[in-house]
C-alpha cells in the first residue's frame, strides 16, 4: 500500500488557489456537517480551542472519507506534540506564532525524521496505516505541509529569511494578533493591519512562496486570492454558526413584532 498523496500540499506546489474553513467546535459530528461542503482546506484548531489528541483524530477520521483536506493548528511549535499528531495521520501543519528563523527551522525539523529533523520514528501509527504503507518513510516529507503563521511586526520584518527556510510550505498571516501587536487590539481587518500584511505578502508571493489567512468576509477574502494569495479561510464553524443562530432568533422576534405568527 502507498502514501496517499496530498491534494492541499500538490495544489499549493502547482500554485492552485485553496479556499478553506477553520474548524473549531471539536467535535467529528460537527466536523461532518462541514466536510462534504466541497472545501479544499479545512483547519483543525488545536490553539484557541479545547481539542485534544482524540477529538482530533475523530474528526481527521471524518475528513478522510471527503475531499477535503484536514490540516491543524498545533498548540505550539513543540516536537512533542508535532509527532504525535503526524502520527495520527495530520497532512499538514500549521504553528502559530512563528518569530525567527531558528523557530522556523525547528518548525521543519519536527516533521523530519533523522538525520533531517528529531522526529521519532514508529511503524504502527495511523499515518502508515498501521504498519501497511510501505513507501510511508520515503514520500511523508513531500507529502506533508509545513505552514507558518506570522503574527507580529517583528516577524513581518523576517518574513523572507523564513519563508526562505528549506521545508517551508506556505506562510500564514494572522491579523489578528497583528493587529494586537501594533496597537490595533480587536480589529484584524483595520487598515494599518492590512497596510502592513500586504507588501510583505507580495515580496514572498513574488519568490514563489505560496501565501495565506483567516478573513471571514468573503468579499475580502476573494479580493486577497485575487491579488496573489494561494489559501484563504472564509470562515469559521464556530461563526457560522453563532451568525445564523442570531440572524434566525431575530428574524423570528422581527416577525412576531409584526403580527406574522
Amino acid at each position: 500500500m502507498n502514501l496517499p498523496p496530498n491534494p492541499f500540499a500538490r495544489a499549493l506546489a502547482a500554485g492552485d488557489k485553496q479556499i478553506g474553513l477553520w474548524i473549531s467546535l471539536c467535535s467529528n459530528v460537527a466536523a461532518e456537517v462541514t466536510a462534504h461542503a466541497g472545501f479544499d482546506w479545512a483547519l483543525i484548531d488545536m490553539e484557541h480551542s479545547p481539542n485534544d489528541y482524540l477529538s482530533v483524530l475523530a474528526q481527521l477520521q471524518v475528513f478522510a472519507g471527503s475531499d477535503t483536506t484536514a490540516l491543524v493548528r498545533v498548540e505550539w511549535n513543540d516536537a512533542v506534540a508535532v509527532k504525535r499528531l503526524l502520527d495520527l495521520g495530520a497532512q499538514g501543519l500549521l504553528y502559530p506564532m512563528i518569530q525567527s528563523v531558528e523557530e522556523a527551522e525547528r518548525a521543519v525539523a519536527a516533521t523530519r525524521y533523522p538525520p533531517k529533523g528529531v522526529r521519532g520514528v514508529s511503524g504502527t501509527t495511523r499515518a502508515t496505516r498501521f504498519g501497511r504503507v510501505t513507501d510511508y518513510l520515503d514520500r511523508v516529507e513531500a507529502e506533508t505541509s509545513v505552514l507558518l503563521q506570522l503574527e507580529t511586526a517583528v516577524a513581518l520584518e523576517q518574513a523572507e529569511a523564513i519563508a526562505d527556510v528549506d521545508g517551508v510550505d506556505g506562510i500564514f498571516f494572522g491579523p489578528a494578533d497583528i493587529g494586537a501587536d501594533i496597537g490595533c487590539l480587536g480589529r484584524p481587518m483595520d487598515a494599518q493591519v492590512w497596510a502592513l500584511i500586504r507588501p510583505v505578502a507580495q515580496k514572498l508571493i513574488a519568490r514563489g512562496m505560496p501565501v495565506g489567512t483567516l478573513v471571514t468576509d468573503p468579499g475580502f477574502a476573494a479580493e486577497l486570492m485575487d491579488e496573489g494569495f494561494t489559501f484563504v479561510a472564509c470562515g469559521l464553524d464556530t461563526g457560522l454558526l453563532a451568525r445564523a443562530s442570531d440572524r434566525l432568533l431575530a428574524d423570528m422576534k422581527g416577525r412576531l413584532e409584526k403580527g406574522n405568527a
